[in-house]
């Protein structure tokens, strides 16, 4: 199959003659996927949607004993991914950007699914955490409609979480991820059709005290006397816009997007359906097919979130996870400024927030993540040829490379990888936290070895290798600082390919510190380097004739 659409992809244009990108994003949802099509307008900047599709795939349905995605629902996950790429090309998308969220966040063998997936198909699927799930459907809302200086609180219920996000048009205040969603409560709670009275109760008293942690992080991120806007986006949300719709207005409109139902409307709505088996359900005009199993968890979901967050009524907007996948990608390519600049800066930002929040020092971990590049650059095409993306998860590395100190000096980079791995670093996606966690694991001590459980969890072998060579590279940073004192002033790298040696020349602050402490910290941290490159470095101090052998 992957020769088939790889050769099919070659045809594929690239920007067209008015400048214009036409780019894809896939949504691997818990309950469907999703493909968006747009045509980028750069000038604007601004993007029209030309095409969607969906496809019913239920990736939350796991094997119950395991948790494990089931082998059919893979299957099917893999034949409408095929398709979307099939569509993608024919509406001469360059690139298609997907992601997966919680179900396969989820499942044990979610990233094999994701490795099956690249291998069969040749797509790479980003695995995101809820709380980066949650910054990029405010960027998807932001594109879509008109925020004022009112606080918005956006509502996204997918098939198995829910995300409240606090926001206004500059930035996201409170990111927050639930595990409650219309999947997952109807699997696990809804066992009667129609639902009993016990069963319901339970239903929501459940979902309520799940979603009160996030609604008191939503109500303490308010300012005083602002009254919020709530957005709601999703299949659950559309579907209960468009069936009030239709009841109240005679026809579904052609745009949901701005329309507003109120919480009594809500209720009334559920009331109805809890009463309804699901054959009933389906029933109804505007309910999409197979919905109808899983719309009263969603419906109660959305419910309990307006009654604690205090909020009589919610407007639509259809714009939410995959329009700010590409949002995303318009920010990281420099298609926009203005408005939402702020938004650029996101992962630098969180790296340096995680850095306050474990205590790092950070005038030692610049000076490293200063040593790191230099020595990247002065490396690049002659012993690495990684890229500008490999850099930027180096430079995230070495500052925080200290972090582990937080929990103790013993054993302090494996504690840096743990924490790194559990932060949740917005901007980043689930590999290149293992990456960056993985690099400052092995700034120190062991060099990486497959016996390793965080060295096995890069499946990719690509990036098993940028960690062994890049780690090597923030070793000799961390060297260069040995005294945390900003000792060296400067390096200047030269590689002798004949004889195969690296020098390192180092050029101190003060011209009469001879630099030892750092010069012995090199000859202790080479061997990991020499071996990763097979080289032999030799490092000199200012004028000295001292060489670490």
């Amino acid at each position: 199959m992957l020769d088939s659409v790889l050769a099919s992809w070659e045809k594929m244009t690239t920007p067209t003659a008015d400048g214009h990108r036409i780019i894809a994003a896939i949504d691997l949802g818990t309950n469907s996927l999703h493909m968006v099509v747009v045509e980028i307008e750069p000038k604007l900047p601004s993007f029209s949607i030309i095409g969607k599709e969906k496809e019913t795939v239920r990736l939350g349905n796991r094997e119950p004993e395991t948790g494990n995605l089931k082998l059919e629902v893979m299957e099917r996950a893999i034949h409408a991914l095929a398709r979307f790429q099939e569509i993608a090309k024919t509406l001469n998308a360059e690139t298609i950007i997907a992601v997966a969220t919680s179900a396969i966040r989820e499942a044990p063998n979610g990233r094999s699914f994701l490795e099956r997936v690249k291998k069969e198909l040749g797509l790479d699927v980003d695995l995101i955490s809820g709380q980066e799930e949650a910054r990029r459907i405010y960027l998807g809302v932001l594109s879509g409609m008109e925020f004022t200086e009112q606080p918005h609180i956006i509502i996204d219920i997918g098939g198995g979480s829910t995300e409240l996000i606090l926001c206004d048009s500059q930035e996201e205040k409170v990111l927050t991820s639930t595990k409650v969603g219309a999947v997952r409560l109807t699997k696990e709670f809804i066992n009667t059709d129609p639902i009993s009275n016990s069963e319901f109760d339970y239903l929501q008293a459940y979902t309520r005290g799940k979603l009160e942690r996030a609604a008191d992080e939503i109500k303490v991120g308010l300012e005083t006397g602002k009254y919020p806007c709530l957005v709601g986006t999703s299949g659950t949300i559309e579907t209960i816009a468009a069936i009030d719709a239709r009841n109240k207005l005679g026809a579904e409109p052609s745009t949901l997007n701005g329309y507003e139902f109120t919480l009594s409307d809500l209720q009334t709505w559920i009331h109805r359906f809890r009463k309804m088996d699901n054959k009933e359900r389906a029933e109804i005009p505007s309910m999409p097919d197979r919905r109808s199993e899983v719309i009263l968890g969603g419906a109660i979901v959305l419910q309990e979130a307006m009654a604690l967050l205090n909020v009589g009524s919610i407007k639509i907007c259809e714009r939410a996870l995959r329009e700010g996948v590409i949002v995303d990608w318009m920010l990281k390519n420099g298609f926009i400024e203005n408005r939402l600049r702020y938004q650029s800066s996101v992962r630098e930002r969180n790296i340096v927030k995680a850095a306050q929040k474990f205590q790092v020092n950070t005038e030692h971990s610049d000076r490293v993540a200063e040593f790191a590049l230099s020595l990247f650059d002065q490396t690049q095409y002659t012993l690495h040829d990684w890229d500008s993306k490999a850099r930027e998860l180096l430079w995230s590395a070495a500052i925080l490379h200290n972090c582990g100190y937080y929990v103790s000096h013993s054993a302090h980079h494996k504690h840096s990888y743990y924490l790194i791995r559990n932060s949740e670093l917005l901007g980043y996606n689930e590999t290149e936290i293992e990456i960056i966690a993985n690099l400052a694991r092995y700034h120190r001590k062991s060099a990486p070895k497959k016996k390793h459980e965080n060295y096995r969890n890069l499946v990719h072998k690509e990036h098993r290798e940028l960690v062994s060579q890049l780690s090597s590279l923030l070793r000799i940073a961390t060297a260069l600082d040995k005294r945390q004192n900003g000792a060296i002033a400067r390096v200047e790298c030269k590689y002798d390919s004949e004889k195969r040696e690296f020098h390192v020349q180092l050029f101190p602050s003060d011209i009469n510190d001879d630099c030892a402490l750092e010069l012995w910290s090199l000859d202790y941290s080479k061997v990991v380097f020499e071996e990763e490159f097979d080289v032999k470095l030799v490092a000199k101090s200012g004028s000295s004739a001292t060489v670490t052998t």
